[in-house]
């Protein structure tokens, strides 16, 4: 992976929301927001409960991941202003995590950055685990 700089490893894990891209094993994309942690190494996101239409080991982006485990992740900053665009766009490998240390420690992370999950009953739930094999950042770092 490549090495990101500190305010580039800060955007990315203080942006309040992300776009996760999958595909199927026929390669179709799916792409949707998501609240996600980055711990400077892995990126992380639990299958939460907000409405969903299916269960969540059911859910797309999870039947994607488990026949094509290739994902994208982009962090992007958009003002009127053009010169202060920036994205960072993260490639890597997904996996599903059902239990275990690694996946209690991902909830707590995601607890600590988005209160809303503080009280939200995710502690049992499955979390995507991204490991980044490939950062593209451009433009503009917000807050540098």
């Amino acid at each position: 992976m490549e090495h990101l700089s500190e305010g580039q490893a800060r955007w990315l894990r203080d942006a309040p929301v992300a776009h996760l891209a999958t595909a199927d094993a026929s390669g179709a994309p799916h792409v949707i927001p998501v609240c996600y942690g980055f711990d400077g190494r892995f990126i992380y996101s639990v299958l939460d409960q907000k409405p969903k239409n299916v269960s969540l080991t059911r859910l797309r982006r999870v039947k994607n991941i488990k026949d094509n485990p290739r994902a994208s992740l982009v962090v992007d900053h958009y003002e009127d202003d053009w010169q202060h665009l920036g994205y960072l766009l993260v490639t890597g490998h997904a996996v599903l995590l059902v239990d275990g240390d690694e996946r209690a420690e991902a909830v707590a992370l995601l607890r600590r950055k988005y209160p809303q999950y503080r009280s939200m009953d995710v502690g049992e739930n499955p979390v995507i685990k991204i490991t980044p094999e490939r950062i593209v950042a451009w433009g503009t770092v917000p807050g540098e």
